[in-house]
């Protein structure tokens, strides 16, 4: 990033206040960091309504209304997951849109299927949820920034096609 260049949470609430959309967060492995980025910007609270920490599986099914199957099906770091997560943070919150993350950063909890690094970040919004796949190599604070930087650059995207 250059002087020049916002970083991507600047960008992000500038673009969201300018529309009048909110967002909310929904956050396993990132712990809240996207959260935390965001407001740290200066005006945040126009646009950021709330996040969850969903660290536990019981937390992603009782608060963000992950359903236990689908858990017991994929497991917490998957596709599904992310999405029901970002559909339920939208919809407890009643923003916009939501982001969530659910991943193994590391440097335990990897499996034969699912290596440290593994990502999912899903993004809900009024025209759907779509969801990315990510593999990182570093380290957990490596692995932890990447994917909130992931999911600022995904929230991006999409406000690209709406202004």
């Amino acid at each position: 990033m250059t002087q020049d260049t916002p970083a991507l949470e600047v960008e992000v609430i500038q673009r969201l206040s300018a529309l009048g959309h909110t967002i909310a967060t929904a956050e396993s492995s990132t712990g809240g960091l996207i959260a935390k980025r965001l407001t740290d910007i200066s005006g945040s609270s126009a646009c950021v309504l709330g996040g969850v920490v969903a660290y536990a599986d019981e937390i992603k099914e009782k608060i963000l209304g992950v359903q236990k199957q689908t858990l017991i099906d994929y497991g917490a770091v998957s596709e599904p997951v992310a999405q029901q997560m970002a559909d339920g943070a939208r919809r407890l919150f009643g923003t916009d849109f939501a982001l969530s993350v659910t991943g193994i950063a590391g440097p335990l909890g990897a499996t034969l299927t699912k290596p440290v690094g593994l990502h999912y970040i899903g993004l809900s919004a009024a025209s759907g949820t779509r969801v990315r796949r990510y593999v990182w190599q570093g380290d957990r604070d490596h692995n932890r920034a990447a994917a909130a930087d992931a999911a600022l650059r995904l929230l991006l995207e999409l406000l690209d096609g709406i202004e």
